[in-house]
């Protein structure tokens, strides 16, 4: 394999760092999400009202929630992560928008019946939580990452690693809605390929997400890393599968 693969992989290891949730590193390096069975941004624009109180929970740095470009003064947002806390403080309270620090797994830092719509893009929930801050009526919308992504590429760089949470797959948060006193509105599920056109791609990737891809490094990898080169100089990409899905729950009106 030629040395200066490696030299290239390195150096996409030393660069592998995020600012909120922003992968434009890999901009025409790789190709995900691009045939969904639904449309987040439109489903939440059938609920969301201009005079709605919104949260967006594990906002990451708020670029989806500002693009959103609802009012900042009914906008609400949470974010647990350190450095992308950070940055919200720094985008986002200017705004007005009512930003907080918080791990969406603990009690939220909301009173009772303040929204009208949460929304939650692959970050933590505890459905109860959402019950409690939701008011009567109020939906909860979340496209999820499900157990079985990206478990090829997982076997491909780290062979045997089991899933990190076997549990975060419809059927089961379905459940744990309907526990929570919810009404599923929509549940769906899609498995869709990511590629990756250079290996490179790949190494900045599994960086920046340790929890599928735990103790990779180049050094620790390098071999499944030149088959990964292999197969890309055979087939044009490194191919996987996503897994993603989608729940609408609401809390029952008042009768």
């Amino acid at each position: 394999m030629n040395k200066s693969f490696e030299e290239i992989w390195k150096a996409e290891e030393r660069a592998a760092r995020i600012h909120g949730w922003d992968f434009s590193h890999l901009d025409g390096r790789y190709t995900e999400e691009t045939d969904l069975p639904w449309d987040f941004r439109a489903l939440i624009e059938e609920y969301l009202r201009p005079d709605h109180r919104l949260l967006d929970m594990d906002t990451g740095g708020g670029e989806f929630l500002l693009s959103l470009g609802h009012p900042y003064g009914l906008t609400s947002a949470t974010e647990g992560y350190p450095p992308n806390a950070a940055l919200c403080r720094e985008t986002l309270s200017p705004l007005g928008v009512d930003f907080r620090e918080a791990d969406c797994l603990e009690p939220l830092p909301f009173e009772d019946g303040r929204f009208d719509v949460v929304i939650n893009r692959h970050g933590d929930f505890v459905p109860e939580e959402l019950f409690r801050v939701l008011r009567p009526g109020g939906v909860f919308l979340t496209q999820q990452v499900g157990s079985k992504n990206d478990r090829e590429l997982v076997e491909l760089l780290l062979p045997g690693e089991p899933p990190p949470f076997p549990e975060n797959h419809l059927e089961e948060q379905r459940r744990r809605f309907q526990r929570a006193g919810f009404v599923i509105l929509r549940g769906d599920g899609a498995f869709r390929p990511i590629r990756f056109f250079d290996v490179g791609a790949l190494v900045w990737f599994a960086r920046v997400i340790p929890w599928e891809f735990p103790g990779f490094s180049v050094e620790r990898c390098l071999p499944r890393l030149e088959e990964a080169q292999r197969l890309l100089e055979r087939d044009g990409c490194v191919e996987g599968t996503i897994h993603r899905y989608l729940i609408v729950a609401q809390k029952p009106p008042l009768s």
